[in-house]
């Protein structure tokens, strides 16, 4: 099938009575929720020190990189949200531009993302509470998922407003350590553009090896697209939102990763550095386990809205008619008080407590793999959104089609076979037993899987 038949009017798939989303916040609220989710602040502890130790001083290397790509994969996403403007995201892109079928796999990847990325970022709480408690990262990460899910059963833009002042702490946070360490620097700047660990040079292949790891790090910007049926105007608010989140993430990231790696003592000490340590070592204990308590406070705030954010697409799927009848309709209710999906809040949350208990390692190569073959999906679905069907007036339009999206595919497909063979295999085999779902009970039913996309 080329493209997505307009949805059947029936009882099953489009009730009159259905309770929608409600359009509450514009740019300066989607940037808040958008950056809360990226939560620089998280990605800076918990994300970066593996890479410090797979990549030593070519980690700011590796993410500059990544940055890069994300600009031209900013430009696909901001073509393809206000295309199609859908809480859906990725899925709802695909779908319309592409086919059913790839659109329900592109789904099935965001899925991946969206339930691992949360308990990934949960779990290294506890490291940042060891000042006031000692806890297990597992049960601390679990706390934490719980404790989001019922503040993403509240009404979005309180949810705005909550997150933004978390943010506020986060970034003063990141502002300090990066002034440490501007201010404490031992190396010479030339150690960031010559990659090496200890006495061993990082070539360029283990630098682009490292990309999905740093797509990840600065991964959240996209989301924004999920918040599409609750912003005003979207076909104007996706754009600016989605291109606003990705300078201020890549700013607040990349600064206090470049000042680190010139204030640690020698390239060895990146293999197993402690960034609490580092920060007492370069002010005082007080300092420190404040430091700590402000990072322990933006990975609660970046799951709060991961929750929010990741609601919103099985809500999504439901309304789409993804599941059994008795599913999408438990998925689709809204709450008549806060205005959110409460059953689809329930089951994101209450999952990705449950996967807190799975090994981070294995949580981390996956979603790696799964980020990159998602932004790979919608790179190359932009390549199809001029055709005649989707020429649409007030629709954002990138510069350099389709120059940017084709070597977005290509840079995106070069990261991928590059990952390791156990990431790409589990990722495969959720794809394999996706497919068999679709042949097995979408593709059957034409009144299954199509794409709804609410009016602005």
């Amino acid at each position: 099938m080329s493209r997505t038949p307009a949805p059947p009017v029936t009882p099953a798939a489009a009730p009159a009575t259905t309770r929608t989303l409600t359009r509450s916040i514009g740019v300066g609220g989607g940037t808040l929720l958008t950056l809360s989710c990226v939560t620089p602040a998280s990605s800076l502890f918990v994300l970066v020190p593996p890479l410090f130790a797979d990549l030593g001083t070519g980690t700011a290397l590796a993410i500059a990189l990544a940055v890069l790509l994300c600009v031209g994969i900013a430009f696909c996403y901001s073509e393809l949200g206000t295309l199609v403007p859908s809480a859906g995201g990725e899925y709802a892109m695909v779908t319309t531009v592409a086919n059913r079928f790839a659109g329900w796999l592109t789904f099935m990847l965001s899925f991946i993302v969206i339930l691992v990325v949360p308990p990934i970022i949960a779990i290294g709480v506890a490291d940042y509470l060891a000042a006031v408690v000692d806890i297990s990262p597992s049960v601390a990460g679990a706390l934490v998922m719980l404790a989001s899910t019922v503040m993403g059963l509240l009404n979005l833009r309180s949810n705005a407003w909550i997150t933004g002042i978390f943010l506020v702490i986060e970034i003063v946070a990141i502002f300090v350590v990066s002034l440490l360490g501007f201010t404490h620097t031992t190396q010479s700047p030339a150690v960031l553009l010559k990659p090496s660990l200890g006495t061993s040079s990082i070539g360029l292949i283990a630098v682009v090896a490292g990309l999905a790891v740093a797509l990840f790090v600065v991964q959240g910007f996209s989301t924004a697209v999920y918040l599409a049926e609750e912003m005003r105007e979207p076909r104007k608010t996706v754009a600016r939102t989605v291109f606003w989140t990705l300078g201020i993430s890549a700013l607040v990231i990349l600064v206090p990763v470049v000042a680190i790696t010139l204030a640690v003592p020698d390239a060895a000490a990146l293999a197993g550095v402690d960034l609490t340590a580092l920060v007492t070592g370069w002010s005082s204990s007080a300092l420190g386990a404040a430091i700590s308590l402000c990072i322990a406070a933006a990975i609660v705030n970046a799951v709060i809205v991961m929750v929010i954010q990741n609601s919103r697409v099985l809500y999504a799927s439901a309304r789409d008619q993804a599941w059994p009848a008795p599913v999408n309709r438990a998925m689709s209710v809204v709450s008549a008080r806060f205005g959110a999906p409460w059953v689809a809040t329930l089951v994101v949350g209450l999952s990705e407590a449950v996967l807190c208990f799975v090994p981070v390692d294995t949580l981390s190569g996956v979603t790696g793999v799964a980020v990159v073959a998602l932004y790979l999906s919608v790179a190359a679905a932009a390549l199809r959104a001029r055709r005649a069907a989707h020429r649409k007036p007030h629709v954002w339009r990138m510069p350099a089609w389709p120059v940017v999206p084709v070597l977005a595919v290509a840079a995106l497909a070069y990261v991928l076979v590059e990952q390791s063979a156990l990431d790409l295999g589990i990722t495969a085999g959720v794809l394999v037993v996706s497919a068999l779902y679709w042949w097995g009970y979408l593709r059957r039913r034409p009144e299954r899987w199509v794409v709804t996309v609410p009016q602005d």
